[in-house]
């Protein structure tokens, strides 16, 4: 989705029935700092963002997607910084921690190594339905893997189901296994599961089965 039609959509919904929460500023420090430690884990697809008019922060479209509960869309101010805000574009995919008691409050974050693997990812590729998967696109989140077992990369995705109409395109940030890096070069296929047609936010993909190791 370009920032234009994302703004469009923003338009459209301010002349509907409010639905969804909007902070009008952003969390205190003491504030986020609880939320990081106490809130519920999951993961929050940008589908919008812009800078807020004279005062500091942005404020972010982003659909949710948390253990047993249904994805949900809301909107928050949050300050973040110039180097984590590249990563925070229409179509990423970042950590949140939610509010248990409050939905719609709640902290992003970019994830490092250990958490990019998102939310239930083994649910995932337990329950979900299968696609393959043609890569478009793959860039480095951070340059030094040292330390790491596998490096953490951003990878655009074209998605094909055999009971869905049409293709559509993900974006994961997913770290990747050594092993598996030829298979992240440009029109190379992965084996993935999902659970619906979304931007990525209920993809997984299965190393394993793309490796030919099931």
């Amino acid at each position: 989705m370009s920032i234009a039609s994302a703004g469009s959509g923003w338009l459209l919904r301010a002349r509907r029935p409010r639905n969804f929460g909007l902070r009008t500023g952003s969390l205190s420090g003491d504030a986020r700092r609880e939320l990081l430690i106490h809130g519920t884990a999951g993961t929050a697809a940008i589908l919008g963002v812009r800078p807020r008019r004279n005062e500091p922060g942005h404020t972010f479209w982003i659909r949710v997607l948390i253990d047993d509960a249904p994805p949900y869309e809301t909107r928050i101010v949050q300050r973040v910084g110039g180097e984590d805000l590249e990563w925070m574009q229409p179509g990423d995919v970042v950590c949140c921690r939610v509010d248990p008691g409050d939905r719609d409050r709640l902290v992003l974050y970019v994830p490092d190594a250990e958490e990019a693997t998102g939310v239930s990812i083994a649910k995932i590729l337990a329950d979900g339905r299968r696609a393959d998967a043609t890569v478009l696109a793959a860039a480095p989140v951070a340059a030094d893997y040292v330390g790491r077992d596998a490096p953490v990369l951003r990878l655009d995705l074209e998605l094909r189901a055999w009971d869905e109409p049409k293709p559509w395109r993900v974006r994961l940030i997913q770290p990747v296994p050594l092993a598996a890096l030829a298979l992240v070069d440009l029109g190379q296929h992965l084996e993935v599961a999902f659970f619906t047609v979304d931007r990525g936010a209920s993809v997984a993909i299965d190393w394993a089965a793309s490796l030919g190791e099931e």
